[in-house]
């Protein structure tokens, strides 16, 4: 059972961990008109009346402030300040406004849901098992009757381990598609090794299996091999709650064991690579044969891992992360069975807490929540059913949503904005003085095969799963165990880029590199980052911003190594790529340079993708508004020029607050800067020089050849 990741970390546009659900396919029924793909040169939109429309959001503005010294805290100074994060989350922000107000419209749906009170439009064939298997976790009172009794059967299946050839088995057995490489970029799986079935990178023509590490109780290798004194720290917590763990499940020494299962754990943590090389798919991309994991990887049975996970007839892999195979496999060998059994003991026990009786809740929570998050306070059941029915039936949920908050009016208006920032972009590379024309042809080769889903997917997914209203534990290990047979049956079959990685009530967008496509869920599309009634430039300064920084995710430095059909291979002459590469080490740079605490900075080469993003986007969105305009000058609205509205409208949708434990586990295990951050890239625009009077005695002022430009 994998750890799943918390609906407030996932409701998180892109500046979370990113942790959404891996691609699926499944049984699935006809949706609502499918979403055509966009053209790039479509007509501008009308320019928007701005009569009664809203314009910038004072009341966040800190004016004691110059936009030119800390453009965030002028965005949104008085807002932090006045904040304070709620006891049951570990962020405040834009975000997570929009995700509470969704939170609290799943909610309503999902008690209709169980009481069998859907309205004739909102019934589909998974509402019974979204009602039921939200009732289930509803159920506190049985959870604690039943204490460790659902585990019971996993615990005596690893007492029983011989041999190694049974660990390997058990191991193999374990396997969920429960990681996701580049579409979510979710590296974390607390089983040993994780599974992700995709597009392969250098055959576009079939679905591919993606191994990856795993195996590791704390978010990232760091954790463990960090000398800092707050990760030291952390490790002594660690320990502790392994033992608190054992010791609730009754198991013998548990204080000894759990030195032991630490010092395991620290050993596989060493082997693993790092978040940044992670990213970086020329580093991931390593096809293996079946017959390649004993000579290259020996120490495990690979025979019997991969029987155990139903992989006999797959021939070819991609391993991306080879070191922590082979070491793993050393690893297997080396270590005393014994201490194997003792780690996944209490690795099982570490997944199936969350679901347990309340004493196995509140340990998990204090580690988990509180230690690594600085959370003081556990969320309320019914929310914490809401993220589990969440990740158990996504798009069965999702479904409902659509049908009960969805406006088709709001569908169009997207649709419009995708592409006539689309046509932006495709008219800023043909205005690319250092790009060639061969390499100016691919891009825009790729531009025009691009796929955008707005909203919802053509077609949803239903779900082979059997839910059971006085089951929950069980419920969650046979949905889990579906997605995983879901994602086999995809091996080696043509892969559909028109297939959603995301929700439609998750607030967040997503690029799905090796596709060529892009999501943006229903439930982004409402303020701040899109409101029918505000000013054009507030809209394009946010959710423009946000279309934006998808499409641009083609084109940044992981999305650049990936053709229009979504083969891994480099489309650019050499002399064009140097001149990418240039610019993005600018840009890391220049992140680099943040430090939110003294012993922590940003590390500028692991969230590059999105920098780049976020830089490229914000261009291309600008664009788009000044051709809305039609050479007519920007209304001014309130106190605000047309640019100051733009570049606020970006500035605002950052607001962001985080207690010290999540934002350092986000400076270590994430691919994003900081909101704070993020909201600084617009000093890299020569327009908003102008447009606040930035003056080269500003902290943010960079001078004219210094300012980062890519697209």
């Amino acid at each position: 059972m994998s750890r799943l990741p918390s609906r407030a970390l996932r409701a998180s546009l892109f500046v979370s961990v990113g942790l959404v659900a891996a691609c699926g396919g499944g049984d699935q029924t006809a949706a609502p008109p499918a979403n055509p793909e966009v053209a790039v040169t479509p007509a501008a939109p009308a320019p928007v009346v701005t009569s009664n429309l809203k314009g910038v959001d004072a009341s966040l503005l800190d004016p004691s402030v110059r936009p030119g010294a800390d453009f965030f805290e002028y965005s949104e100074g008085t807002w932090e300040k006045n904040t304070t994060i709620e006891a049951d989350r570990s962020s405040a922000g834009s975000f997570v406004d929009v995700a509470q107000r969704v939170e609290a419209q799943t909610h309503a749906l999902l008690e209709d849901a169980a009481a069998g009170k859907l309205a004739a439009g909102e019934v589909s064939p998974s509402a019974r098992q979204v009602g039921d298997f939200y009732a289930s976790f509803l159920d506190e009172q049985k959870a604690d009757a039943l204490g460790t009794k659902p585990l019971a059967p996993t615990l005596a299946r690893i007492s029983r381990i011989k041999d190694k050839r049974a660990l390997a088995a058990e191991l193999g057995g374990q396997l969920r598609a429960d990681v996701d490489i580049l579409n979510a970029t979710n590296f974390y799986t607390r089983r040993l090794f994780g599974l992700w079935v995709e597009q392969d990178l250098n055959d576009p023509s079939h679905v591919s299996p993606y191994l990856l590490q795993g195996g590791l109780g704390m978010p990232d290798r760091s954790y463990f091999v960090d000398p800092s004194p707050k990760m030291a720290k952390a490790r002594e917590r660690y320990k502790q709650h392994l033992a608190t763990l054992l010791k609730l499940a009754g198991v013998a020494e548990p204080e000894a064991k759990a030195a032991r299962i630490f010092e395991l754990e620290t050993k596989i943590a060493e082997v693993h690579a790092s978040r940044a090389d992670s990213t970086d798919a020329k580093k991931g991309n390593n096809p293996w044969k079946r017959a390649d994991f004993a000579t290259k990887a020996p120490g495990m049975d690979w025979k019997a891992y991969f029987h155990a996970a139903s992989l006999d007839g797959v021939d070819g892999f991609v391993v991306w992360h080879p070191t922590a195979y082979v070491g793993v496999s050393a690893l297997v060998a080396s270590t005393p069975l014994s201490v194997w059994k003792d780690y996944l003991t209490v690795q099982a026990i570490d997944m199936a807490a969350p679901y347990l009786s309340k004493p196995f809740v509140e340990e998990d929570f204090a580690f988990h929540g509180t230690e690594l998050s600085g959370t003081p306070e556990l969320k309320a059941r019914w929310k914490r059913a809401i993220d589990a029915t969440n990740n158990a039936l996504g798009d069965g949920v999702g479904r409902i949503y659509v049908a009960r908050h969805f406006h088709p009016e709001d569908k169009k208006k997207m649709e419009d904005m995708v592409q006539a920032i689309l046509g932006a972009f495709a008219h800023r590379i043909d205005k690319l003085d250092w790009m060639s024309p061969e390499t100016k042809g691919k891009a825009k080769e790729k531009l025009a095969a691009l796929y955008v889903g707005v909203g919802y997917p053509d077609r949803w997914q239903d779900y082979a799963v059997e839910v059971r209203r006085d089951d929950l534990f069980g419920n969650i290990e046979r949905a889990q165990l579906a997605k995983y047979k879901d994602s086999l049956s995809r091996i080696g079959k043509p892969a559909d880029k028109k297939e959603w990685c995301m929700e439609a009530q998750l607030v967040n967008a997503v690029n799905l590199p090796v596709r060529n496509a892009l999501n943006f869920p229903a439930a982004i599309l409402q303020a701040p980052f899109f409101q029918p009634d505000a000013t054009a430039a507030i809209n394009f300064g946010a959710i423009g911003s946000v279309i934006g920084h998808e499409i641009s995710h083609s084109f940044d430095n992981d999305g650049a190594l990936f053709d229009a059909r979504g083969k891994f291979e480099n489309w650019w002459t050499p002399a064009d790529l140097k001149h990418f590469e240039a610019s993005g080490k600018a840009l890391a740079d220049q992140f680099s340079s943040y430090k939110p605490f003294p012993d922590l900075a940003v590390n500028g080469e692991q969230t590059l993708s999105e920098d780049l993003a976020d830089l490229a986007g914000l261009a291309a969105s600008h664009d788009a508004w000044q051709a809305s305009l039609h050479g007519e000058p920007a209304p001014t609205v309130g106190a605000f020029s047309g640019e100051q509205q733009f570049f606020l409208g970006f500035g605002q949708l950052w607001k962001t607050k985080m207690r010290e434990a999540s934002l350092r586990q986000r400076l270590v295990a994430d691919g994003h800067a900081p909101g704070h951050y993020r909201a600084e890239t617009v000093r890299n625009f020569d327009a908003w020089y102008s447009a606040f009077d930035v003056k080269p005695s500003d902290a943010l002022y960079l001078t004219p050849e210094t300012r980062v430009r890519v697209w």
